[in-house]
């Protein structure tokens, strides 16, 4: 279970608040879906998600206008009564007053947005369903290379780091190094950032930590990256058989979610960036609708076919 600090929900959604008698330094949301309770202000409060952000809008406060001032006081009352995380108020609700009295009386803020309803409601529910995507640590470097995000994988000391560096230098951008954070942000897209306390730096064994923000530039380092494939480094082995071809596709699970990954042996003498960059470019490709692996074995398949015709004929 994750949570994110209801204030910086304020501060990214530009919410004005209400009811500034109610701290929210420490308020905290869990849920990253949201609720219309147009049921419950007529009443019906069974199957209500109180854990969830209440959002009021054009239709609830139609419905309002329509009530006698008691009743909106007894309505809003027993809302707030079920200790709701807040209360947010589209651009179109007026008449607010006896749900700020009611806010103050429960210790529950009530905020108001200058969006519409829908609006306001789709860009609430994608920034929470990131913030509050399920997530994982991974060992590995994190390079974004001509836009599509590589995973770099492999075991201590086998040159994830350096391969890094040289990906760098050729004019593409570090996301992380040494540990990545993975968010499943759908079930589709996996998102991929670096701690805080290490970000923007890589460790080079012999040389010791270096700044890449500070020596190649803010061109040279992104926050974040979708992570559309991996690569696996691996240390040679003369008796496992490498896929040289390219015809079926590996994946690695990672949160429920199936990425493309390619194994790599490492012999003295290879170019891990130029690799890398082949396989970011090949990826693309293949999204593109575009696979030369496929191409070689349909030109082979088919001159197979001609030579056999030309036989029987």
């Amino acid at each position: 279970m994750y949570s994110v600090k209801m204030k910086k929900m304020v501060e990214e959604m530009a919410l004005t608040q209400l009811t500034p008698e109610v701290n929210i330094e420490e308020r905290i949301v869990k849920d990253a879906d949201v609720n219309r309770p147009a049921l419950q202000l007529a009443g019906f409060y069974e199957y209500f998600d109180k854990e969830r952000v209440q959002i009021i809008g054009k239709v609830e406060t139609a419905y309002m206008e329509k009530l006698e001032e008691d009743e909106k006081r007894q309505m809003f009352d027993k809302l707030f009564q079920h200790k709701i995380p807040c209360l947010i108020f589209s651009k179109d609700a007026e008449d607010l007053e006896f749900a700020i009295e009611c806010g103050i009386k429960y210790d529950i803020p009530v905020f108001k947005s200058e969006r519409s309803t829908s609006a306001f409601m789709a860009e609430l529910i994608r920034w929470l369903k990131y913030q509050l995507a399920p997530r994982i640590s991974i060992h590995g470097v994190l390079v974004d290379i001509y836009g599509e995000g590589i995973l770099i994988m492999g075991e201590s000391g086998i040159g994830k780091s350096e391969t890094a560096l040289e990906l760098i230098k050729r004019g593409h951008r570090l996301v992380a190094d040494d540990v990545v954070e993975i968010k499943k942000a759908s079930d589709k897209e996996l998102v991929g950032s670096s701690p805080a306390v290490i970000r923007h730096f890589i460790e080079l064994r012999g040389i010791g930590i270096i700044d890449v923000k500070e020596l190649f530039g803010v061109e040279s380092v992104k926050g974040r990256q979708n992570i559309d494939m991996i690569i696996k480094l691996e240390v040679w082995d003369p008796n496992k058989e490498y896929d040289r071809l390219g015809l079926t596709e590996e994946y690695i699970d990672i949160l429920g979610n199936k990425v493309v990954a390619h194994s790599i042996p490492i012999r003295p003498g290879r170019n891990l960036a130029i690799i890398a960059e082949a396989a970011a470019i090949n990826h693309r490709q293949k999204a593109m609708g575009y696979n030369a692996a496929k191409e070689l074995n349909d030109r082979v398949m088919g001159n197979i076919k001609k030579r056999q015709e030309e036989r029987d004929n």
